[in-house]
């Protein structure tokens, strides 16, 4: 009997919905146990097969060569992509054989958005690496390019070029570390600024994993612990952005690990940091209770920013500021109208302990800034970097060293941090000074501003020592 025109295909019919109510259970050798994506399956599918350029993209991908277009997270080592066609196809790429091709097909209305069933089903990645994969054209819902609150039904069909996962063989390098504390369970560093913590799929080297790894086989002994492994990010309990410095702790063994990572979860961990930020800052102290979330804007240079969100995306923040010194402008400072109300001639600059009991990304970077008190040099959210624009008055700073009174980066410090040892249970506490540039900065605007004054006796819960770790020139 001649086939049906209507019947489905081998491969059609593979993908009908089961019987069992469950996600269809081989679309693809990549989805284990429960529907959801095997990370282990990924990753030797991609980094164990010979990928070529069109299996190694979906079929809207940017092309490599778009300096516009954001990194595409599908990319592995190849150096050309597959541009789409005039009709937005894939130009002719075999995608039903691309190795980090999987496919969905929910066998009732589940009433969801796409992002959030694609979190319950892909488990390693975040929402929001979720919500960029979607709108890099990295998932198409019954052949469209959806958004990421299209609501799924029975039946639809959910493909996803899921983005291959670094490899998890870290490279030593000889990178320099400033390393305050080890022992053969964790370690603790005072990190430079312009330097990530872990590898991530734009920088997989020159990272302090990298430097780690070199530090355990050619200076101490030891490993970081097993966890993370996977992500390639071993041993990472917490982090610090990449121009962020001060103190930062690493596992070496799994046990240290969970115990750290539990003390973080249930705020027993006291993390402080100091921050020279625009303006003068009011009260002296109070809590910063505002929800964050990533910027609703998609485009580039808006992606990889977080907003204060109200929203279903906004996640629970804490932030605590104390102000420790403030710096107001000369009174004779001239007006300007190139930045705002930072130059505002009745404003000026103040040093802030902050205190983190939650750890969101940019946390302290977006409360401040959302305030109207942006740190110094953090650019991305409106700090300026060069403090005489921000009307230091030139009759005030005769002959000032000109690098004093500039900042290359957000200037944040994490200076205090104190946690109980995951193994021995003693109460450890380690302090970092202001590193060169904020420390010439402050001393630069204690000099220069003739009411520069520190809130003397300090706001209360303050414990940052200023005498010690920020002292007089």
């Amino acid at each position: 009997m001649p086939p049906r025109f209507d019947d489905p295909s081998p491969r059609d019919r593979r993908d009908k919905p089961s019987k069992s109510g469950a996600d269809t259970p081989r679309s693809s050798p990549l989805i284990a146990h429960g529907g959801k994506v095997d990370l282990e399956a990924l990753r030797k599918a991609v980094h164990s097969r010979g990928v070529t350029p069109a299996l190694a993209q979906p079929p809207h991908a940017p092309h490599a060569d778009d300096s516009s277009a954001p990194i595409a997270p599908f990319l592995t080592d190849a150096t050309d992509a597959v541009a789409p066609n005039a009709e937005g196809g894939a130009g002719g790429a075999p995608d039903d054989d691309a190795p980090n091709r999987v496919v969905f097909i929910p066998q009732r209305d589940l009433q969801t958005r796409l992002d959030k069933y694609l979190v319950s089903r892909i488990s390693f990645m975040s929402r929001s690496q979720l919500q960029r994969l979607i709108d890099e054209g990295g998932v198409t819902v019954n052949a469209r390019k959806p958004k990421a609150s299209t609501t799924l039904r029975a039946g639809d069909r959910i493909e996803v070029f899921v983005p291959p996962p670094p490899a998890t063989d870290i490279v030593a390098q000889d990178i320099p570390l400033d390393v305050l504390f080890e022992d053969e369970h964790i370690i603790v560093l005072n990190k430079r600024p312009d330097i990530i913590v872990h590898p991530a799929r734009s920088e997989l080297s020159g990272t302090l994993i990298n430097a780690l790894a070199w530090h355990f086989t050619h200076v101490s002994s030891g490993a970081l612990s097993r966890v993370g492994k996977e992500f390639a990010r071993p041993g990472v309990v917490h982090r610090l952005d990449r121009d962020t410095s001060g103190l930062i702790v690493f596992a070496k063994n799994d046990e240290a690990h969970w115990r750290l990572a539990r003390q973080f979860e249930t705020r027993r961990v006291d993390k402080r940091y100091l921050a020279l930020v625009h303006g003068l800052v009011e009260p002296d102290v109070d809590v910063i209770d505002l929800p964050l979330g990533p910027h609703p804007s998609r485009e580039k240079g808006y992606r990889e920013k977080y907003v204060v969100r109200h929203d279903h995306l906004g996640k629970p923040s804490l932030t605590i500021f104390r102000v420790r010194e403030t710096y107001p402008h000369a009174p004779a400072a001239p007006a300007s109208r190139h930045d705002g109300a930072r130059d505002d001639p009745a404003r000026g600059f103040s040093l802030v302990e902050l205190e983190l009991k939650t750890g969101r990304t940019h946390q302290i970077r977006v409360h401040l800034s959302h305030l109207g008190f942006p740190i110094v040099g953090d650019d991305m959210y409106t700090g300026a970097h060069d403090l005489r624009r921000a009307h230091l008055d030139a009759r005030v700073r005769p002959g000032a060293p000109d690098d004093t009174l500039f900042i290359a980066r957000q200037a944040l410090h994490a200076t205090t941090l104190t946690f109980e040892h995951p193994v021995s249970g003693e109460r450890m506490k380690f302090q970092a000074p202001l590193p060169p540039d904020m420390a010439a900065a402050v001393a630069a605007l204690r000099a220069l501003c003739p009411g520069a004054r520190r809130i003397d006796p300090p706001p209360p819960g303050a414990t940052v020592n200023l005498d010690t770790l920020v002292p007089s020139p």
